[in-house]
């Protein structure tokens, strides 16, 4: 939000050094990003009028022009411009001076003709092209005709200011105007807040003779008000408005749009006039698009549209896009005599998704996009009434049409003295934080001597819990005096156990190869459309919603981080890293009803991604068991996933500890893979990384090396396909007794020599006993219970080599 600190004045008296005042802005916890001084580095700038002009003798392009500076003798002054003309009234450097950037000019002689100075465009005073006044934006500048020769321009024009560029958190539309930030300046300073008037004193005729409204969705329109104005005579703006909408970065047009914008910028509402003679019917209907309807919009550019898009009609035909802009036809024209000018509340929500949808931004759906406050329509119409008024550019018609479904209303909360105390480590007692808060124009009662109920002006949509008013006490009372203390009684920094699980985690896969990456939580609800989850899969579908977010892009918690490995895996193989290993360890929001009495539960989980000719299922199972195994989890195994269609049918597997589940990995499914761009095999895992380090045991006990040694016995089996080698896996250790150490798949066979239907799981098994030397009778004994239990568990038979 820029902000001209003179501008700023007509409301509050600061009366301090700019310095002083943005220092004192930024401890109250308004931040600046930039000041930018205006009417300083140009030196012998003054006002000129042009006496004479004649043809440059010896060139086409070039004019001899006799000006009046104030000097006393006429100054000689060649220029190239177009568009000056004998009696205009322009800014002259003088030999000597400079301009805006630094540069000197001095006597210059073109085509043998002597120039003793220079005329200077708005850009050579220090102005920017986009808020240059279109007729002299290429040229000249043309000033008033009332200013005197030889007059400095910077005492001419009153060019000396400093315009402040405040950073407004999304939580503060109301500061994004100038009375918002008149009024936390008025708090700063403890000086009164002074209102524009907004009372026209002459209004002639009915606003109903002229214009009829209808709002048939009150639910996207809360309120919208309008009002006339007749005997319109369309012209340039006067100075001082033309100043402050181009200190504020905007560019003058005509004094009808220019009051417009001058009052959007002044009260934080946006406003639109419309040329009476364009509404059809003399009727204005809010309502929706149909689908696939096409408008021309004020730029020229044809927009299609759709049913979600709130449009401003007349009786036969839309004529604006609400909140956002006009249309073409509609605009105001020079011969305009009659306005219907529009102050409006729309649902910010349905803004911002028909900017994005229309990919067209403007001020106006900026600033709806935050959400305003819907009683500021009628006021800041009445100041654009006001203002018409004053500099007799029109007739106010008297009344207004305004339709307010349901009026917003602030909402009292109640805070305590001893706990805002408590927190700040203050003594403040009630009656200060009364102060304090009254200064915002805040109303206190105390409903006992400890709590007060505070209600705020309803553009304070921000405050609503107590913790918020505790944030008003500290930046009011400054947060550099508040005093130092440390977090509760913390005297040294330790981490926490899930801390250093964490950092364990990280050095455990970067030895494996892999590299760390960080995505965001905020996600578009589609990207859980892209890995194939169902729209009855509700666990990931049911997400934590954003009240202010970026975009839509941005605007839901993620309730899985596969989708983000996966747009990262896809960048780096478009990037032409086609071998990939990445982890993250990141959180997860789950938004589901059964989740602790319907609040959203955060989890921290595990997502690994791979990407390459050496990624396979078996490369990240084994990633995952070291990981486990070096965590001290127990019991894991590993069972068939039939369930996820992220993952290629077959190809998937869960991970469980016991009765824990940990987590999903496997091969991505082709269609997911290519949705993403990815034309080889990619592979992931998610697993709870909090349900892990709950199992986790890393204390390492020490067990002396075997004193006597092992034998090993390999054996193949022929059984159903369906079988799990896991489950075949169990039941020989089941079986094994005192002394078999070990069973290790090792071979998984299908093919020639097996019929179909089956499969041969090989296993290497593992003897040996702590007290001797086993002897072929002792594990001839455990191995033929072994395939015993086998036979009769799994019709298990061994296989001939």
């Amino acid at each position: 939000m820029l902000v001209s600190v003179n501008w700023l004045k007509d409301y509050v008296n600061t009366a301090v050094p700019v310095q002083e005042f943005c220092d004192r802005m930024i401890l109250s916890g308004s931040n600046i990003e930039t000041v930018q001084p205006y009417g300083t580095g140009f030196e012998k700038i003054v006002v000129a009028k042009i006496t004479k002009i004649e043809k440059h003798p010896d060139a086409d392009k070039l004019l001899v022009c006799q000006v009046d500076a104030g000097q006393g003798a006429p100054v000689q002054i060649v220029t190239s411009a177009k568009n000056v003309f004998e009696g205009a009234t322009v800014p002259v450097v003088l030999s000597g001076g400079k301009i805006a950037d630094g540069t000197e000019i001095g006597d210059t002689q073109f085509r043998g003709v002597d120039s003793y100075g220079m005329f200077c465009s708005a850009q050579e005073m220090g102005y920017e092209d986009k808020v240059i006044e279109q007729s002299v934006a290429n040229g000249i500048w043309i000033l008033p005709d009332e200013l005197k020769a030889g007059t400095p321009i910077q005492e001419a024009l009153g060019l000396e200011d400093s315009v402040v560029d405040f950073e407004i958190t999304p939580n503060r539309p109301d500061c994004l105007s100038m009375l918002g930030m008149a009024r936390e300046a008025s708090a700063v300073f403890g000086t009164p807040l002074k209102y524009p008037e907004t009372k026209a004193k002459n209004e002639q005729g009915d606003v109903k003779d002229f214009i009829d409204v209808e709002v048939k969705r009150t639910d996207l329109c809360p309120r919208y008000t309008a009002r006339v104005i007749k005997d319109v005579k369309i012209g340039p703006s006067p100075w001082w408005m033309q100043k402050r909408l181009m200190h504020a970065g905007m560019r003058p047009i005509n004094n009808m749009v220019d009051i417009t914008n001058f009052v959007m910028l002044e009260y934080g509402q946006p406003l639109h006039a419309f040329d009476i003679r364009e509404i059809e019917g003399g009727k204005i209907v809010v309502d929706t698009a149909k689908n696939d309807d096409v408008f021309t919009t004020l730029d020229g550019t044809e927009r299609k549209l759709n049913d979600t898009i709130l449009m401003i009609n007349d009786a036969k035909k839309p004529i604006g896009i609400a909140g956002i802009m006009g249309g073409l036809d509609s605009e105001i024209k020079e011969d305009t005599e009659t306005v219907v000018l529009e102050a409006a509340n729309f649902n910010k929500d349905n803004i911002r998704f028909s900017s994005k949808a229309l990919v067209l931004r403007t001020e106006a759906s900026g600033r709806y996009e935050k959400g305003i406050d819907a009683n500021l329509c009628e006021e800041a119409a009445d100041r654009v009434c006001a203002l018409v008024e004053q500099l007799g550019c029109g007739t106010v018609v008297g009344g207004s049409i305004d339709i307010y479904a349901e009026k917003q209303e602030a909402k009292a909360v109640k805070a305590r003295v001893s706990r805002i105390n408590m927190i700040l480590d203050t003594d403040l007692s009630g009656e200060e934080m009364k102060k304090m808060l009254e200064s915002l124009e805040m109303h206190v009662e105390f409903e006992d001597e400890d709590t007060m109920v505070v209600t705020p002006p309803t553009v304070r949509q921000d405050l609503l819990i107590e913790e918020d008013y505790v944030e008003e006490i500290a930046r009011l009372y400054g947060y550099n005096v508040l005093p130092e203390t440390l977090p509760g009684n913390a005297n040294v920094a330790r981490k926490t156990p899930i801390q250093t699980l964490r950092e364990k985690a990280r050095d455990i896969l970067t030895a494996m190869g892999l590299d760390e990456v960080l995505t965001y939580s905020f996600v578009s609800p589609k990207s859980v459309d892209k890995v194939g989850i169902t729209e009855t899969d509700l666990a990931r579908r049911n997400f934590v919603k954003l009240i202010n977010p970026l975009g839509e892009e941005n605007s839901v918690m993620r309730t899985m981080v596969t989708p983000s490995m996966m747009e990262v895996l896809a960048t780096n193989n478009a990037k032409g890293n086609a071998d990939a290993r990445l982890f993250e360890i990141g959180r997860v929001f789950n938004n589901s009803p059964i989740n602790c009495d319907g609040q959203p539960v955060e989890a921290e989980v595990l997502c690994i991604g791979l990407l390459g000719s050496d990624a396979d299922f078996f490369v990240l199972k084994g990633m995952i068991e070291e990981l486990l195994y070096l965590f001290g989890v127990e019991d894991v195994e590993f069972r068939q996933e039939t369930q996820m269609p992220m993952y290629h049918p077959g190809r998937a597997a869960d991970v469980f500890a016991g009765d824990y589940m940990l987590g999903t990995f496997g091969e991505m499914h082709p269609d997911v893979s290519e949705r993403y761009g990815i034309e080889g095999r990619v592979y992931t895992c998610e697993l709870v990384f909090s349900t892990i380090a709950g199992l986790s045991n890393t204390d390492i006990l020490y067990k002396p090396l075997p004193k006597y040694p092992s034998t090993v016995r390999d054996i193949a089996l022929i059984v159903d396909d369906e079988v799990h080698a896991g489950d075949i896996r169990d039941t020989i250790l089941e079986n094994g007794g005192d002394i078999l150490e070990d069973a290790e798949l090792f071979d998984v066979y299908r093919g020639k020599q097996i019929e179909d239907g089956k499969k041969s799981v090989a296993f290497t098994l593992t003897y040996r006993s702590a007290d001797k030397t086993l002897t072929d009778e002792d594990v001839a004994g455990v191995h033929g219970q072994i395939l015993e239990a086998l036979k009769k568990e799994f019709d298990a038979n061994l296989r001939e080599m």
